[in-house]
């Protein structure tokens, strides 16, 4: 456990220095998508019985969370290719292990951290939400799955570029229809479908019923256990195979 310490210590380390741009930067794509569609385009109209902006608020948790989760992919990266982290991790007594799951929880802190902004945003702008152990278990599920995808990336990429190209066709892609702003029924039916095998779909789910007092979807966090599960097995072996 110490050697996880180390690793996420060191994360956090690095996250401290860059808390305040980072906390700021979290508020300000929020604020843009309230004003655009809650406010803007989605004002008047309702969504599931509840308003557009009460719809659209538990969709922004998953999202930053699943973006600044992610994020961390860039982080290890540039750890890799510049700062020879791993070089260093190789000449410690740090398991492959303990990196995976001390990056992991690293991303798991990012993920919190926007939806946390979010809240007191969506507060400001007298959005009602349930808060519950449910809505927080959600969250951490989502972070999680996507630390341990953004871990797996960033091992398996060879550039920057190829990190950039990844996000463009896997992330962005995700973050506009896994029922983050609608409902996945006005897609057609083929799309629904392939959609709702996305692990953000199964976040987006959880974490809007959690913060709308709906009954919860426990068969959407399993299949968040899942992922998560499955992306922290195979990105505790690109690591190792990228330490080799």
């Amino acid at each position: 456990m110490n050697s996880v310490y180390a690793v996420f210590w060191r994360e956090m380390i690095i996250l401290s220095r860059r808390l305040k741009r980072m906390l700021a930067s979290y508020a300000i794509s929020p604020m843009l998508f309230m004003l655009a569609f809650g406010w803007g385009m989605g004002k008047g109209i309702s969504v599931e019985g509840v308003d557009y902006l009460s719809y659209m608020v538990p969709g922004l948790f998953a999202l930053s969370s699943m973006s600044q989760s992610f994020s961390i992919a860039t982080d290890i990266n540039v750890a890799r290719f510049y700062w020879m982290t791993f070089e260093e991790f190789q000449t410690s007594p740090v398991s492959y292990l303990s990196v995976t799951l001390g990056e992991a929880l690293a991303g798991m802190v990012r993920g919190l951290l926007a939806p946390l902004v979010i809240t007191i945003v969506a507060l400001l702008a007298g959005v009602k939400l349930h808060f519950s152990f449910l809505l927080i278990m959600a969250v951490l599920l989502n972070s999680f799955q996507f630390s341990c995808g953004a871990i797996l990336a960033a091992m398996k990429v060879r550039s920057h570029a190829d990190q950039s190209t990844l996000t463009s066709f896997i992330i962005v892609p995700m973050s506009f229809l896994c029922g983050t702003f609608f409902p996945l029924e006005r897609l057609p039916e083929w799309a629904g479908f392939l959609v709702g095998l996305l692990p953000l779909t199964h976040a987006s789910h959880a974490i809007r019923a959690a913060a709308l007092g709906q009954p919860f979807p426990w068969v959407s966090a399993l299949v968040m256990v899942l992922y998560g599960g499955v992306f922290f097995l195979l990105a505790t072996k690109s690591v190792r195979q990228a330490s080799i």
